[in-house]
């Protein structure tokens, strides 16, 4: 063994079988996800972390290159990226149910219809968590993806989603289901700063001809979708008139989701 290898073995040996640069980057992935939402520079990394500015920088866009950090190009601070998110919602999910079904709960006995909740996955949306009135039939949506364009959900999540990652995931022909269904790109792009402005988005048979729903985005400190609640059923009892008051309930059940799940 060479004396550089001895000098790593032992160094290794000292931190109980760990590896210094895994520790490093984790260290600073932490420091990051500390400095939300306004992130930091590099420099100002390195030195919470007690690194070398250029090991710093180095691990930093290899943390970039695998967007598990992203960095702003104008004032080159870093905040948490997208994949983290993504892990977290698919590797928590047990954990985001068990917070979320008191919530879900409570929402379908205030609205009397069925409520969901879906996260947010590698390709797209799957529905985790359900809660049925006791007086209610209802289609069974657990563990079904859902077509981003055509439902409520997945027009929330859309909505929140920088424009690049948008235009990416309706890069495909948009496939029509309905008469209702947006398979227009510019009037699916409209609708989407609409639901921005009011907080949640609806779907008006877009998905099934007789099936209405509202929804909401529950996001992380950065303001990303990582998991979506909704409520929908039958047309005849969630008319149009009653989205103001079912998109008030959806959006206090997504902040609260929010908090529970830290």
């Amino acid at each position: 063994m060479s004396a550089g290898a001895a000098a790593h073995a032992t160094e290794e040996q000292a931190r109980g079988g760990r590896v210094q640069s895994v520790d490093r980057a984790v260290a600073l992935l932490n420091a990051v996800s500390g400095s939300a939402p306004e992130g930091r520079s590099a420099a100002e990394l390195a030195v919470e972390c007690g690194i070398n500015r250029a090991t710093a920088w180095r691990l930093l866009a290899t943390l970039e290159h695998h967007a598990l950090v992203e960095r702003d190009p104008v004032t080159n601070r870093y905040s948490i990226g997208f994949a983290v998110s993504r892990m977290a919602a698919t590797a928590g999910v047990d954990g985001l149910v068990r917070r979320a079904h008191d919530v879900l709960e409570r929402m379908s006995r205030e609205s009397g219809e069925t409520a969901n909740l879906a996260v947010v996955q590698r390709l797209g949306l799957t529905y985790v968590d359900e809660v049925v009135p006791p007086v209610v039939l209802s289609a069974r949506w657990l563990g079904r993806q859902i077509p981003i364009h055509a439902t409520s959900a997945g027009k929330a999540f859309l909505a929140w989603l920088p424009d690049d990652e948008v235009e990416s995931m309706l890069a495909s022909p948009l496939a029509e289901f309905t008469e209702t269904t947006r398979t227009d790109r510019a009037t699916l792009l409209a609708e989407l700063a609409d639901i921005r402005q009011r907080g949640y988005s609806v779907s008006i048979g877009e998905l099934e001809d007789e099936v209405y729903g509202i929804a909401a985005p529950v996001l992380d400190p950065r303001r990303r979708p990582f998991a979506i609640v909704s409520i929908w059923g039958p047309r005849d009892r969630v008319a149009e008139s009653r989205f103001p008051e079912l998109g008030a309930l959806v959006r206090r059940g997504a902040e609260e989701i929010a908090a529970a799940a830290g």
